[in-house]
């Protein structure tokens, strides 16, 4: 997705590719030597970067079916049941799943690599496909009751969420009773379960409690509801639970969460799971939107090469100084966020591998690289959008579809670039910095 550097043995060749589309062996050279200095569990972190590479090619043979399925997407607001099943087959959703249950449990740079790629073709399989798998690896913070209600009959059951605190949480004998309606449950019609943030509610009717609790499909209805300007392929509909009894191991809390004590590190003890919340789930919201700019980047190209300006005094469009300065611009803006936040994600894995405590500076650095990331793609994007002139404006150009893509991804609690920033300046002031998504 950045700019690549691939040498051979008679003269160095340099390869451009922002979308996705080019690999080479130099990175995959850093990734592997990354894998071993992480030092625990050498053999089984070397196998899980091989099956997570192993993906990533694959995801690379269907990115032109995705593609070319990506204005049906929008214009029908669902993905097709061939694209899930394919990235299903691929191990996309198992990338990070925990390894005692047929999951990769893999190199997380490698799963943000590969969501960047299908975001690149389409944002909205690109969202989907990022928030199934990232709800995999959260399944795997559960208790272990959990990993065999969900996997005990196969790895491919999917998740849907909704994180916000929406719901009531009732304590009762052997769990809770949950009631609650929330929106923004990407994906949904496809999933088995559901990841949903509700809050405990004492005797005197006070929150006492933030949790993420689990509910199978049949204890929740999906009202349809999406109809958005951009993702609108992700049918993003309301989720609806009526006095729903959710079994105590269901439940999460995400104090837990956020000072690293959840019960499945007991039985998943792989680095992967020794990783902050904060930084797995909003680096994976991060991801998908620099994709979709970093695809829209490789489209302005295609489709701006052979350009001829009817204004303006006409003219090639390539010869123009002030478009060379725009993808200069824009491309540089996109290789600055990926290589910052990928950077952030190897840097806290290595602790976690070394199972070393992660310091709060570098918890927190990974939240200001990652809004800041989402904020360079979106002034790529719309510097390209403004550049690509009056043809871009037109319903279905996939310039204009990945423009409202990133803008709707964009806008999620996980990209909000000034509160993120102020948490980064009170940490490094020395004040106290409480959130969950650190």
């Amino acid at each position: 997705m950045d700019k690549k550097d691939a040498k051979t043995s008679t003269k160095p060749e340099v390869k451009f590719s922002l979308g996705g589309a080019t690999q080479t062996p130099g990175r995959a050279a850093r990734v592997s030597s990354f894998v071993v200095r992480a030092g625990a569990g050498v053999g089984s972190s070397i196998k899980s970067f091989l099956m997570s590479n192993e993906v990533l090619a694959a995801v690379r043979g269907l990115l032109p079916g995705i593609a070319e399925r990506a204005r049906g997407v929008d214009e029908s607001g669902r993905i097709p049941v061939e694209t899930i099943r394919e990235l299903t087959a691929a191990g996309v959703f198992r990338m990070l799943q925990p390894a005692r249950y047929g999951g990769a449990e893999g190199d997380p740079v490698t799963f943000y690599e590969t969501i960047r790629a299908i975001s690149g073709v389409c944002g909205s399989t690109g969202w989907v496909a990022a928030v199934f798998g990232v709800h995999s690896w959260h399944l795997g913070l559960f208790a272990d009751e959990v990993h065999g209600e969900v996997w005990g009959t196969g790895p491919d059951t999917l998740v849907a969420s909704s994180y916000a605190p929406i719901g009531r949480l009732t304590p009762v004998d052997g769990g809770y009773e949950v009631s609650g309606r929330w929106s923004f449950s990407s994906g949904c019609a496809f999933a088995s379960w559901a990841l949903l943030g509700a809050l405990v509610v004492g005797a005197e009717g006070r929150p006492v409690d933030f949790m993420t609790v689990l509910v199978p499909r049949d204890d929740y209805e999906i009202r349809q509801v999406w109809d958005s300007m951009g993702l609108r392929g992700t049918a993003s509909d309301d989720i609806v639970v009526e006095r729903a009894f959710v079994p105590a191991h269901r439940a999460l809390r995400n104090s837990e969460q956020t000072q690293l004590r959840t019960p499945g590190r007991e039985v998943n003890t792989g680095p992967l799971y020794r990783i902050p919340f904060g930084t797995v789930f909003t680096s994976t919201v991060g991801a998908s939107v620099i994709g979709m700019a970093a695809g829209c980047y490789d489209l302005y190209l295609a489709r701006m090469r052979d350009r001829t300006r009817v204004s303006l005094g006409g003219g090639r469009f390539v010869d123009d100084p002030f478009a060379q300065v725009a993808v200069a611009r824009a491309s540089s803006e996109i290789d600055a966020a990926i290589l910052q936040t990928d950077r952030n994600v190897r840097e806290v894995y290595e602790y976690a591998a070394r199972d070393e405590e992660i310091p709060m500076e570098l918890r927190l650095r990974v939240r200001r690289d990652q809004v800041r990331g989402t904020e360079r793609a979106m002034q790529a994007i719309d510097l390209l959008f403004k550049t690509a002139g009056g043809n871009s404006l037109h319903r279905g150009n996939v310039i204009e579809r990945a423009w409202r893509d990133a803008h709707a991804g964009s806008v999620h609690v996980a990209n909000d670039v000034e509160y993120a920033l102020s948490m980064y300046g009170r940490g490094v002031f020395g004040l106290k910095v409480e959130d969950n998504l650190v």
